[in-house]
């Protein structure tokens, strides 16, 4: 890795909001100096004329599922990092231990979920753990701290005391929490929170505690008379205001559920990493046997979408931490990597800024996991950056228009990334030594 310099873009420094035109000088995989436009600019070394261009920080997806089959999907939409919200950090080290300038994104990972019985994924896994016993919690989140996994990730039909095992176990570890209450019968956002839960994913629970007795498995009937549609902005207020005492963060993940009520008519923009999406197999099968199931997933799952909306705006506007996530490549058609630009239309749809949409997916991103060596265009962070072909800061959608990518130092552009994605038969050959490794070590 050498030096690279990128001159005659607009900067945008997303965490004081101002833009001005200059030049980033990049030296192996960091920034190395940020000039602005009357500096005397350093000679004979790489040069990108990003005249009339756009230059952001790499973009981050705080809650996806990823896969080595498109990972460089992510990269190629200008998401240079992402948090794994659930799966098993060991399938994921090939992912992990890629060096910084990799055309894949960088993953912070959780291991498996911590399920109650029976299981929403079934019994244990590689995938998921599940028990109504806290001792074998906490022996678990102490097996998830040896092989590295950055937090802990629950799952909604944890019992109340096994919650709070594992939480109180992960504290003395420094790992924070987070959980998915979505189909939970007995836990809401407020339990959780009480618990010491750091973060509730999909903003799931909420429904639960608004609703009492609701889940999306009751027999949807008997609660036709709540208006989803125009959520109760009072109650909203009274919940945030309490999850706000206890500093809970927020990853709404907007895009999975407004995708599944939208279809057929789907957000589905014809781009390069868009095509390539459509051609993975299985991928295309997964969504495909969700949407024969459409119906339900809107009349259950999805039914929160216009509520989800509500509490992301009324909780960052008291100050909650809420940050840009896609739940990829969950329910219908969330496209990895371009789900995110989706994510961020959402949120100036409900009322964010444009800067407010974008510090959402970088610096308030980064700053809400302690990454503090990325998330904004700044000497000494990590050389993860975009360069777009328009200002973001007008439209939001600009943030799809990208000319390049620079992730750890290496630039490429999305042709490229998209030119090394694995075979599903290469994929598919390491989850089978992967499987055939873990049974092996559960045997013994």
């Amino acid at each position: 890795m050498g030096k690279l310099l990128i001159k005659n873009g607009t900067i945008i420094d997303v965490e004081n909001g101002v833009s001005f035109i200059g030049a980033i000088e990049v030296e192996g995989n960091k920034i190395k100096r940020i000039m602005k436009q009357d500096e005397v600019l350093p000679e004979g070394i790489e040069t990108i004329d990003a005249k009339e261009k756009y230059i952001i920080p790499g973009l981050i997806d705080m809650h996806c599922h990823i896969n080595e089959r498109f990972a460089p999907h992510f990269v190629a939409s200008g998401v240079t990092t992402v948090r794994n919200a659930a799966g098993n950090v060991n399938l994921l080290q090939n992912l992990i231990e890629k060096p910084d300038h990799a055309p894949t994104p960088r993953v912070y990972a959780s291991d498996r979920m911590i399920d109650g019985t029976p299981g929403q994924w079934g019994p244990t896994s590689y995938g998921n753990f599940v028990t109504d016993d806290p001792e074998e919690a906490r022996k678990e989140v102490r097996r998830q701290v040896e092989v590295g996994a950055k937090f802990i990730k629950l799952y909604g039909w944890i019992k109340r005391d096994v919650m709070e095992a594992a939480v109180e176990e992960a504290k003395k570890y420094n790992l924070e929490v987070a959980c998915d209450l979505m189909n939970s019968k007995e836990l809401t956002i407020l339990d959780a929170a009480e618990l010491g839960v750091n973060w509730i994913e999909h903003i799931s629970g909420f429904a639960q505690e608004m609703y009492k007795g609701w889940n999306p498995l009751v027999d949807q009937e008997e609660w036709s008379y709540i208006d989803w549609d125009n959520p109760d902005q009072e109650k909203i207020k009274d919940i945030c205001e309490k999850i706000l005492g206890y500093n809970v963060k927020l990853c709404p993940t907007m895009v999975v559920f407004d995708q599944s009520m939208k279809y057929p008519d789907i957000w589905s923009p014809k781009n390069h990493v868009v095509e390539s999406t459509l051609n993975i197999n299985y991928l295309m099968q997964y969504w495909k046997d969700n949407a024969e199931y459409v119906e339900s997933i809107k009349s259950r799952t999805a039914i929160i979408n216009n509520l989800t909306k509500a509490i992301a705006k009324t909780y960052y506007d008291m100050g909650g931490t809420v940050v840009a996530g896609t739940d990829t490549p969950a329910l219908m058609f969330t496209y990895p990597g371009m789900a995110l630009h989706r994510e961020l239309e959402i949120f100036v749809e409900i009322g964010f800024t444009e800067l407010e949409a974008l510090q959402a997916a970088t610096v308030n991103a980064a700053k809400s996991i302690q990454l503090d060596y990325i998330g904004t265009l700044q000497e000494g962070k990590i050389a993860d950056l975009v360069i777009l072909k328009k200002n973001p800061l007008e439209n939001i959608k600009h943030t799809q228009d990208i000319n390049l990518i620079v992730k750890g130092g290496k630039v490429y552009n999305q042709e490229e990334i998209l030119s090394s994605i694995p075979s599903e038969e290469e994929v598919n050959k390491s989850m089978q030594a992967f499987i055939e490794e873990w049974e092996e070590a559960s045997v013994n």
